[in-house]
């Protein structure tokens, strides 16, 4: 009797322990379908961004960046290359507010500029770009050369960050309706207490482009997925 309680105590303790089962990690490339359908839609003209704010970019190194024309040159240079629209200038815009949130719902503003453009899109949006002084002490790990002891020490670190904050709106150039809308956001440091705000700007701009893209057309992304194996 006690050798059977035994086995049934050592089955019963096999069975609740967890199986371990092998993984293999692989990377694929996965399809992402544009956040906008373009059926029957060819052009699109680009209004201009509303800077909401431009922090720190004036005594940067003795520049003062133009955000607002970097960011659409930037826009213009994207839309042509990794697009298949046809983009129309859009002339002088006035605005009739310049508060995003109460512009996306200016239907009759966006439909006429739409009529006078001849485009099947509008993209507008606004702008956030901030410079900040990330410089501080770091603590990192030294060894003395002469007995190889290893200690703590604090370090000073000159950073400067930059961060981007893009909103993103699509309008529909026939009835003036907003068809999308996202925030992009980036954050980047770069070394150094006066590191140049027109890179930093463009390493944002970087980091973003494929989201930026994908609004109209399907990218690949990268993405990994764990298998189980028995």
């Amino acid at each position: 009797m006690i050798r059977l309680l035994a086995r049934v105590f050592c089955l019963s303790i096999l069975l609740a322990a967890p199986v371990v089962a092998e993984t293999t990690e692989v990377r694929l490339q996965l399809p992402q379908r544009a956040r906008l359908d373009l059926t029957g839609r060819r052009s699109i003209t680009l209004a201009p961004f509303l800077v909401v704010s431009q922090e720190g970019s004036e005594g940067v190194r003795g520049r003062n960046i133009d955000v607002q024309r970097e960011f659409e040159r930037y826009l213009l240079k994207l839309l042509r290359r990794d697009t298949n629209l046809k983009v129309l200038p859009s002339g002088p815009v006035d605005y009739p507010v310049f508060d995003s949130e109460k512009l996306a719902h200016e239907e009759d503003f966006w439909a006429a500029l739409g009529e006078r453009t001849q485009a099947d899109l509008i993209l507008g949006g606004s702008l956030d770009f901030d410079i900040q002084d990330r410089t501080g002490y770091r603590t990192e790990e030294y060894t003395l050369p002469y007995d190889g002891r290893t200690y703590q020490r604090q370090v000073l670190v000159e950073q400067t960050g930059f961060e981007y904050d893009i909103l993103m709106q699509v309008f529909d150039g026939r009835n003036g309706k907003i068809l999308y809308s996202a925030n992009f956001k980036d954050f980047q440091s770069l070394d150094g207490e006066q590191a140049d705000p027109l890179k930093g700007m463009f390493e944002n701009l970087y980091a973003l482009e494929d989201r930026i893209v994908n609004i109209f057309v399907q990218k690949t992304v990268e993405g990994t997925r764990v298998l189980f194996g028995k």
